[in-house]
């Protein structure tokens, strides 16, 4: 059993950083209590959907694990632990970038604040954005992965009929969009839960509201780095002709929007935000 909780850990370090990256960005946002109850009902969202497409074929289309590593690392009823871990925070990385994208902006000398009140937070286009980030992650992530047992991954899964896109069917996408409906919903849902003081774990952090965006591009570097690494030069680029509009959409529109609001139309905009990022109004 030792061997297996340190092999959980040194098999996919990649996925323990990335988690770690998480809890850094998340807590400061929400707070420990919020953070750990997104987590726990994140994880378990996304091990039922895994659960249910090795056996039903719903949502992902038909895929199967590979039981090579289940003697060196955790798997949980076929499914290998840190595969739903993934799910985490992906889903946050995807909701807080579509936040970026959606909030007014400020600036406090050199950190740039994302101004989401709970409007923007609970809105429908925070959920539907958020979801299709979520999707458009994995549109890099699945095909390399596929790739495992070329890179210190491993080949751990496969799909019974090879798919269109890199060997992927296009069912795993739908399926993907659909269960990142069902997350960032989750993440919605545990924010929504009223505070009458300030959650333990929220402080000012410089740099908060881009901690999860930078996450985001974090994991898309990463995959992009592997898929160089392993030759795969037509999925790379693949990828990276995909994102360079949104990215630079991103970026010119967040620019336009930095610091367009007036002292006194700021605290009307976060009226509903009691714990704003800029601090109490």
């Amino acid at each position: 059993m030792l061997d297996i909780a340190i092999g959980t850990f040194t098999m996919r370090p990649y996925v323990f950083a990335f988690f770690a990256a998480f809890l850094l960005a998340c807590v400061p946002h929400v707070g420990w209590k919020k953070t750990l109850t997104f987590t726990g009902v994140a994880y378990a969202l996304a091990f039922v959907s895994e659960k249910l497409s090795i056996t039903t074929g719903i949502p992902y289309g038909w895929y199967y694990y590979i039981d090579t590593t289940s003697t060196k690392e955790l798997w949980i009823w076929g499914v290998p632990f840190f595969d739903s871990l993934s799910y985490v925070f992906l889903t946050y990385c995807s909701y807080t970038t579509a936040l970026l994208i959606l909030s007014p902006l400020a600036t406090r000398g050199l950190d740039l604040i994302t101004l989401e009140t709970r409007t923007i937070r609970q809105s429908r286009a925070a959920l539907v954005l958020g979801a299709f980030l979520q999707t458009f992650l994995d549109i890099i992530i699945d095909p390399v992965a596929l790739q495992g047992r070329r890179w210190f991954l491993g080949q751990i899964y496969g799909y019974k009929e090879a798919g269109v896109h890199f060997g992927v069917p296009l069912s795993n996408y739908v399926g993907w969009l659909l269960t990142s409906f069902v997350l960032v919903a989750a993440f919605q849902w545990v924010d929504r839960t009223p505070e009458n003081e300030t959650p333990s774990g929220i402080f000012a952090m410089p740099y908060r509201s881009l901690l999860g965006p930078v996450l985001y591009l974090s994991v898309l570097l990463f995959n992009w780095g592997v898929t160089l690494w392993l030759g795969e030069k037509l999925m790379a680029l693949t990828g990276i002709f995909i994102f360079t509009l949104p990215i630079v959409l991103v970026v010119v529109l967040a620019l336009q929007r930095v610091n367009r609001y007036r002292e006194e139309e700021l605290r009307e905009h976060l009226k509903d935000y009691p714990w704003s990022p800029l601090g109490r109004w």
